[in-house]
């Protein structure tokens, strides 16, 4: 069976990352734009990362351009946004596609795992999808669902 811990996946800075260095954390990972009306949710998603990092929760941002163009810097760019507009400490990703042929390995796996209401489709920027311990979807939360609302499911994946 395939697990969230399965994938590899490029960080902000290039470097090869093993999702399976996440095995028994729980996770929350989100496709992000700079330039959307959802931006302002990295607040949230801070302060959830912040909240409960000691007990092993991970937020992890994957940039993605291909809602509106919402995306357009490079990954610099883009981390250095993050950190002086946000304070964004959490894991970010480099840039990728959420759907479509070009979609990353990831998130065709979070798709299959949790179609949502568009038939696997991710519709926009901010969608979420929480992990548990076992690498195994929880949930996945639409563009509106702020982070705050998340952390009922968030404890009790960690407990």
């Amino acid at each position: 069976m395939t697990t969230f811990h399965d994938f590899k996946a490029a960080d902000i800075n290039g470097a090869a990352i093993d999702l399976a260095s996440y095995e028994g954390s729980v996770v929350l990972v989100v496709n992000t734009a700079s330039q959307c009306g959802f931006t302002p949710q990295y607040a949230g998603l801070q302060r959830l990362h912040d909240s409960y990092a000691d007990q092993g929760f991970a937020v992890l941002g994957f940039p993605c351009d291909q809602f509106g163009h919402q995306e357009p810097g490079d990954e610099a760019e883009i981390a250095a946004f993050c950190e002086s507009e946000y304070g964004v400490t959490f894991p970010m990703f480099a840039k990728i596609e959420v759907n479509g042929d070009d979609a990353h390995p990831l998130y065709q796996w979070l798709k299959s795992e949790q179609s949502g209401l568009f038939g696997g489709a991710i519709k926009w920027n901010f969608t979420k999808f929480l992990i548990g311990r076992d690498g195994l979807v929880v949930n996945r939360y639409g563009s509106t669902t702020k982070p705050g609302k998340i952390r009922p499911d968030i404890e009790a994946a960690l407990a």
